[in-house]
């Protein structure tokens, strides 16, 4: 008998891979290689399967990215949960130490932050699902702790643009069920609108901060822009009223 073809032969069998493996390849590529490199061909590659096998686990790349920004957002929550536990039961040094280790994280895994905070085409209902994701529920259970304990400095509802109201009593009422689901202690009743809208400037000066500092983008080089950014939220304090002069 002749010796079978090559063609013939009998194949190994595929690595066998797991939901873990896939993440862990795919986080690899993001941080190594940077956001274009991660498309369901190269992480297979990487595992030594084929891309279609892929598909067992995940629909799409995107279902596989937002996996990814679960992941992140988790590891984000247990860098700060860690830290805060070594802090007293403060609220004003608890929500500091937040923002802080916010911009400490983002700083530290660029490419995670990128893709979880700033990635194109998140819609509402994806922005406001994170609050019900673990650094979503340390910032909010940081926040009740300072409506809980100080007379928070708000923006009278008729001072509010009211362009602006149709938003903020959506966004407003999307909160309340995400607290109510979520089992966080949260004074419900002193989320009025003033307080719902000064939340957003809240953020919207935490995020634009560390977005224009982890992209290089300040509009003049600082030689220690860690004291600009506790500058802020110094004046951020002051103007809510939980930090006095």
């Amino acid at each position: 008998m002749t010796e079978r073809s090559e063609a013939a032969k009998p194949r190994g069998r595929a690595p066998v891979v797991t939901d873990a493996d896939i993440r862990r390849t795919a986080r690899a590529l993001l941080v190594e290689q940077g956001p274009d490199a991660v498309t369901l061909r190269a992480i297979a590659r990487e595992l030594g399967i084929t891309a279609p096998a892929l598909y067992r686990y995940y629909r799409s790349l995107d279902d596989l990215l937002d996996a990814l920004r679960l992941d992140f957002c988790a590891d984000l929550a247990a860098e700060l949960a860690t830290e805060l536990a070594a802090l007293p039961d403060d609220g004003v040094l608890q929500f500091l130490a937040i923002c802080k280790g916010f911009r400490r994280w983002a700083l530290a895994h660029s490419r995670e932050y990128t893709l979880v905070f700033a990635s194109p085409g998140a819609g509402r209902s994806q922005a406001l699902r994170r609050f019900n994701e673990p650094f979503g529920r340390i910032f909010l259970a940081s926040a009740g702790r300072l409506l809980a304990n100080y007379d928070i400095i708000t923006t009278p509802t008729d001072a509010i643009p009211a362009e602006l109201r149709e938003d903020l009593v959506h966004f407003q009422t999307e909160l309340l069920a995400a607290l109510s689901e979520s089992g966080q202690k949260f004074p419900a009743e002193k989320l009025d609108l003033g307080v719902t809208y000064l939340m957003i400037q809240l953020w919207a000066r935490l995020y634009g901060h560390v977005t224009l500092e982890v992209f290089g983008n300040y509009p003049i080089p600082f030689d220690n822009p860690e004291v600009l950014f506790d500058a802020m939220l110094v004046d951020l304090g002051r103007s809510a009223g939980f930090i006095t002069p």
